[in-house]
């Protein structure tokens, strides 16, 4: 099955063709993408630059790090504690509510930490949870305790010892060694005792108000909330618990703490995020990244900025305001924006931070640090949102890596530069492209129309019968479409003179040919009153047969002029085309006595205004061809209706089938479809044509195809009926 191609106009293959303009912002959209590699390299090369500058502020320096512990050689988990650096207060109520909000898990004190043990060692007799955090100038201590069997201090006595206690040793500023005991009468409001520093004392030399917490019962065992200021402690630090289970002894079964609190010596140390070092780091404040300091063990020692702000790009507020006050930006934000940001990304405000509350680092960067070598890094956050560049510089104190120093930055100042340059890049192009496919699309239309005048101007001049009937006037305009347009006008020009000559050449012929016919049949006829022999008399026959033939061919070639130039000069009148149908088919069964008609006419008195011979000569010509296409055994049918505010006149015949080549050709002059060999009479194929010039003149038209069971042809004379039309 063949399918009709589509057809596709010049403006669309223009539209198509420019199509090739989005190549523009696709290269433009690639060379913004290269220049963003380029300004990564950029910010890694000036994150660098902000470690090196913050790590000189740094070497050299070994107080710094020496109060942090940070020349220890080894660091042991538990023993040595680190204090998170919190922003919000903590309510001194023994909930523990404040520490479940810290990124930060407390360490659990057990088996592996007991001091002193009297009895066997069961957890559920004594551990605890254990967490420090600073908070401004305060150093706060958690102490979630699981004790079986608690024993409270006896009212109006003297010991502090006998019962249970939470011990707290430290070196002061001036590395003296202080000692504290946390013993309660009750829970609610703790009272700390200084005693003396010799190891095993218990004697309360007096009660520091300095350390402030709260007791409080739960139903494992008790928790613990202390508060001690920053400037009573140094670098060492240790906690332990003491546990009594008899109230009538009073004997300490258990000891588990941090370290031990009896001697300096086994005290761990205490890591306090450095107000020196940030201090020093508030310097770079304004760098736009965020900063730490880590020791040799990785802990942190100073933070400054924050990863969501340290865009690594400063915003120009000034620029910003001048784009929020200009017409033209407020309309682009509104209207192509939209548009932009769904190929675009916007730099996310909201990704997961996971180094927020970090006490420790860890990446690649930082062991190359750590080993003497400045290197940075890419990494993603955890949420997949952001980019994070990091950077790291080793700190140096006498040829040896005490610190280092790691800044970091998220790629969005860089992605939004980027995103602002897409927009400006999009936006002019977006200008360009439009105006370029409207001038393709106005050149295409005016073509379009120009080429479509010629089409209608070349259909205009040739009518359905292909004769020349208007003028062709050529276009004036210099350019291809103008010399097609003087092309067709002449070669129109020539057809018309040569259809002029064809259309004239039947009647000159017809009348070239009668005068000579005309002698050769006086002539005949004057040899045919002598008498002749039997021989000659049937040469005789032969030649009026062919001179009959001959003057036949004139009659039909002439025919079609005569009835064209009498139809011009007819007069239509209102006759009654059922009556004339009725006598035409009664003429049929007279003239065709061996032929079968069948009559379907309706019961009305359809009006036609025409002219009735000329009808009925359709009606002959029409008929004259079914006959010579049935045999004498079938029937042909002729039938009369009314349909669609039209008189239907249909004529059916059993017969060979019309071809498809042939069914759109039937109604010119000169077509025929009889085989040559077969022909009873001289046909020329004009017979059709003069029932179409006919039917025109009616503002009708005719129709012959196949009829629906492929059995025969059936013809179809449509033509308009009047308004008067009547029922009989």
């Amino acid at each position: 099955m063949n399918f009709p191609k589509p057809r596709i106009g010049l403006r669309l293959k223009l539209v198509f063709l420019s199509s090739f303009l989005f190549a523009i912002p696709w290269l433009g959209y690639k060379y913004v993408w290269e220049m963003e590699k380029y300004l990564r390299k950029g910010q890694e090369q000036t994150l660098v630059g902000t470690v090196s500058a913050a790590a000189t502020a740094l070497h050299e320096r070994p107080n710094l790090f020496n109060l942090q512990a940070s020349f220890l050689s080894d660091v042991r988990q538990g023993r040595d504690l680190y204090a998170i650096d919190v922003s919000t207060p903590i309510q001194l109520d023994g909930d523990l509510q404040e520490w479940q909000n810290f990124n930060y898990q407390p360490q659990f004190y057990g088996v592996d930490y007991v001091i002193e043990n009297r009895d066997s060692y069961k957890p559920k007799s004594l551990s605890f949870n254990h967490m420090v955090v600073k908070y401004e100038n305060y150093l706060y201590v958690m102490f979630e305790v699981i004790d079986d069997y608690i024993v409270y201090r006896n009212a109006n006595t003297f010991n502090v010892h006998r019962n249970d206690t939470l011990h707290i040793a430290f070196l002061d500023k001036e590395n003296e060694f202080q000692r504290f005991i946390i013993s309660n009468e009750t829970p609610g409001w703790v009272n700390a005792y200084l005693t003396k520093p010799e190891e095993g004392s218990v004697y309360p030399l007096r009660h520091e108000s300095k350390i402030q917490g709260n007791w409080k019962e739960t139903p494992q065992g008790y928790n613990i909330e202390i508060r001690i200021p920053l400037e009573m402690i140094g670098s060492k630090l240790g906690f332990a618990i003491y546990d009594v289970d008899d109230s009538r002894t009073r004997n300490t079964n258990n000891v588990v703490g941090t370290s031990n609190t009896q001697r300096s010596d086994q005290l761990g140390t205490v890591l306090v995020p450095s107000p020196e070092i940030e201090q020093i780091l508030k310097g770079l404040a304004r760098s736009n990244s965020r900063i730490w300091v880590i020791d040799a063990k990785r802990r942190v020692l100073a933070k400054i900025g924050d990863i969501r702000s340290a865009s690594g790009v400063i915003e120009d507020s000034k620029a910003n305001q001048r784009a929020s006050t200009s017409w033209l930006q407020q309309l682009e934000k509104k209207y192509l924006h939209p548009l932009y940001y769904q190929l675009l990304t916007r730099p996310p405000q909201d990704f997961i931070d996971e180094l927020e509350e970090a006490t420790e680092l860890a990446g690649s960067q930082i062991n190359s640090a750590l080993a003497g070598e400045v290197e940075s890094s890419w990494y993603l956050t955890p949420d997949k949102k952001a980019v994070v560049l990091s950077a790291a510089h080793p700190i140096w104190v006498d040829d040896k890596v005490m610190g280092v120093v790691v800044a970091e930055e998220t790629t969005n100042g860089i992605r939004t530069i980027r995103n602002k340059a897409l927009e400006k890049l999009f936006t002019v192009i977006l200008a360009v492209m439009l105006l370029s496919t409207l001038a393709l699309f106005l050149f295409a239309s005016r073509i379009s129309y120009r080429i479509r005048k010629l089409r209608t101007q070349a259909e205009q001049a040739i009518d359905e019968q292909g004769r020349i009937h208007t003028n062709f006037k050529g276009s004036s305009v210099q350019d291809e479409i103008g010399d097609l347009s003087r092309s067709f006008s002449n070669i129109v020009g020539r057809l018309g003179q040569y259809n002029s000559y064809l259309e004239n050449m039947t009647s000159r012929l017809s009348h070239e040919f009668r005068t000579p016919v005309t002698v050769v049949r006086s002539s005949l006829d004057n040899l045919a009153m002598l008498e002749h022999d039997k021989e000659a008399k049937v040469y005789m026959e032969r030649a009026q047969e062919g001179i009959k033939r001959l003057n036949t061919i004139l009659t039909n070639m002439g025919e079609a002029t005569r009835l064209e130039h009498s139809l011009q000069s007819s007069e239509k009148e209102l006759f009654n085309l059922t009556e004339l149908v009725h006598g035409c088919i009664a003429g049929y069964r007279s003239a065709y006595c061996e032929n079968l008609f069948s009559a379907d006419i309706c019961q009305i008195e359809l009006q036609v205004n025409g002219v009735p011979e000329n009808i009925a000569q359709l009606i002959d010509k029409v008929v004259a061809n079914a006959v010579e296409f049935s045999s004498r055994e079938d029937e042909i049918k002729i039938a009369l209706s009314k349909e669609m505010g039209q008189v239907k006149l249909t004529i059916e015949n059993k017969g060979p089938l019309l071809t498809d080549e042939m069914q759109g050709r039937l109604f010119e002059s000169m077509v025929s479809v009889r085989e040559q060999n077969k022909q009873r009479e001289t046909h020329l194929g004009i017979g059709l044509y003069i029932a179409r010039l006919i039917a025109e003149f009616h503002q009708g038209h005719i129709t012959i195809e196949n009829n629906s069971d492929n059995s025969g042809v059936i013809a179809s004379i449509w033509l308009p009926v009047s308004s008067s039309t009547k029922t009989i």
